[in-house]
């Protein structure tokens, strides 16, 4: 039998309340389908702290934003997600941030490094990339540590697109970071 959008159990923010906690498992909800991953590997881990930390050094200089790992976005009550990285600026995170701690709107730049596998693929190519574009990200960056490249989507006519792909020896800036500007190695090594 097929199930129709209409039958599918659609999971809500309510209900990660009632999921047992696990350190070790990640627990994201896009349009409504759960999304849950364990542990990333060490190298995914140590990418998103360089991405991190590169944006850490700007972001002190310019002090415009600041760059923060895995942050709780609930974007609605079906749209809740943790990316590895994210990069806000100071108005926004003034206008999201909730009591709790979560961001309740879109970052300007969100970076997720990718994990392998199909259905982890899908998630941050298809899935988030269709979340990010619809709420609002500016930009949206997927880290392939295992390639060691960096694709990068902008914000062209209401829709992020792939505007590069680059590679090692690259060096990535941005419009939203005016003055920054880092070889893709830095994110990799």
């Amino acid at each position: 039998m097929n199930q129709t959008i209409s039958d599918r159990v659609r999971w809500t923010t309510s209900d990660l309340d009632l999921l047992a906690t696990d350190e070790w498992k990640r627990y994201e909800i896009i349009d409504g389908e759960l999304f849950v991953t364990r542990a990333p590997h060490l190298r995914h881990q140590r990418a998103g702290g360089n991405i991190y930390f590169e944006l850490e050094i700007w972001s002190r200089s310019s002090k415009l934003g600041e760059p923060i790992t895995t942050p709780g976005i609930i974007f609605t009550n079906a749209d809740n997600v943790i990316p590895d990285v994210v990069w806000i600026s100071n108005e926004r995170l003034a206008q999201f941030l909730d009591d709790e701690g979560h961001l309740r709107g879109a970052p300007e730049l969100i970076v997720e490094v990718l994990s392998p596998g199909i259905t982890n693929e899908r998630r941050d190519r298809e899935a988030k990339l269709k979340l990010y574009s619809s709420t609002g990200v500016q930009e949206y960056w997927i880290a392939n540590w295992q390639l060691q490249q960096l694709e990068v989507y902008r914000r062209e006519s209401a829709q992020l697109k792939l505007i590069a792909t680059l590679l090692a020896d690259d060096e990535i800036t941005s419009p939203l970071l005016p003055g920054f500007g880092v070889r893709v190695e830095r994110f990799f090594i």
